[in-house]
C-alpha cells in the first residue's frame, strides 16, 4: 500500500468522525472533509478518491458520497472536471477592489504583497468591434491593438481582461508584458480617470477552465472605459473576475 493509500485510509475511516447523532452521513463527511480542506490536511491541487473508493473508504453509498462532494464545489472547495476527477480547489482569501482609485492589476496585486502574472491568450491587430469603434472613437475602417491576458496572483488565476486601443498609443501589443498602464505611463499617457460598470454573470465552460473553478460559477464582469487627462479616451478593458475572490467596494458620502 502507497503512502497516498495510507493516508486517504487514515482520513476517510469513519471511526475519526462518523458519529451516530452527527446528522445526515453525507452533511459528516461535507464537514468532514471541508475541515480536512481548511486545515491542510488535503493540500490544494490533492486529487479526490474516485466516488467508487471513497464508497469503499468510508462504507458509505455513492449517492451519499455525490451529495457531499457537491456540496463542497458549490462551497469553492473543490473542483471538478470530466475526465480528471475531483481535486481541492486552491484557497485564496477573499480581496476587497477599491472603485476609488484607479490602478492597474499588477499595482493591486504588489500592494497586496503578491507576485502577480499574466498568460497572453491572444494578442494582435484587428479591425475594431462596433463596441470599440464608438468607445475608442475609431474610424469603422482604422485599427486596434488588442491583448487578452490571464491574470494570476500567487499562481492563482484571477481573472480575464481584455484589453483595446488605438494603434496610435499602442502600434505594437505584443511588448505589453505585464502592465499596460507601466507601459503607458512610461510613454506618458496613463490614464487619469476611468467609468466603470460591474454587472454579474456565470462562468462558460471555456472561461470556467482557465479560472479553474466550475462552469456556470457566479463571477464579475467588468466594462472600463479609460481616459487621458485632455479627456481623450485611451483604453476599453472588459474583464471577468472569480466571484469567490473578489469583493468590490465604493466609499459613499454625503452629497
Amino acid at each position: 500500500m502507497s503512502a497516498q493509500e495510507d493516508t486517504h485510509t487514515d482520513l476517510f475511516s469513519t471511526t475519526s468522525w462518523q458519529q451516530r447523532s452527527g446528522g445526515p452521513r453525507y452533511l459528516q463527511l461535507y464537514r468532514h472533509l471541508e475541515s480536512a480542506i481548511k486545515d491542510g490536511r488535503l493540500a490544494a491541487a490533492t486529487t479526490l478518491p474516485a466516488e467508487r473508493e471513497l464508497a469503499t473508504l468510508t462504507g458509505l453509498s455513492r449517492v451519499t458520497i455525490r451529495k457531499a462532494i457537491s456540496q463542497l464545489v458549490v462551497d469553492g472547495l473543490v473542483i471538478q472536471r470530466r475526465g480528471s476527477g475531483s481535486y481541492v480547489a486552491p484557497q485564496m482569501k477573499r480581496m476587497e477592489q477599491s472603485l476609488s482609485a484607479l490602478t492597474s492589476f499588477t499595482e493591486d496585486m504588489q500592494r497586496r504583497g503578491k507576485t502577480s502574472s499574466s498568460e497572453t491568450l491572444s494578442c494582435g491587430i484587428y479591425l475594431p468591434s462596433p463596441e470599440e469603434i464608438v468607445a475608442l472613437g475609431l474610424a469603422s475602417d482604422g485599427q486596434v491593438s488588442r491583448i487578452t491576458r490571464l491574470r494570476r496572483a500567487d499562481g492563482i488565476p484571477l481573472a480575464i481582461e481584455t484589453s483595446s486601443l488605438s494603434t496610435e498609443f499602442v502600434p505594437d501589443p505584443s511588448r505589453i508584458e505585464t502592465s499596460l498602464y507601466e507601459k503607458l505611463s512610461l510613454e506618458g499617457m496613463r490614464p487619469s480617470r476611468a467609468i466603470q460598470r460591474i454587472s454579474a454573470c456565470k462562468l462558460t465552460e471555456e472561461q470556467a477552465a482557465l479560472l479553474e473553478v466550475c462552469e456556470g460559477d457566479a463571477a464579475l464582469y467588468i466594462d472600463r472605459t479609460a481616459y487621458l487627462s485632455s479627456g481623450r479616451v485611451i483604453e476599453l478593458t472588459t474583464g471577468v473576475y472569480r466571484g469567490d475572490i473578489y469583493d468590490f467596494v465604493a466609499e459613499l458620502r454625503n452629497a
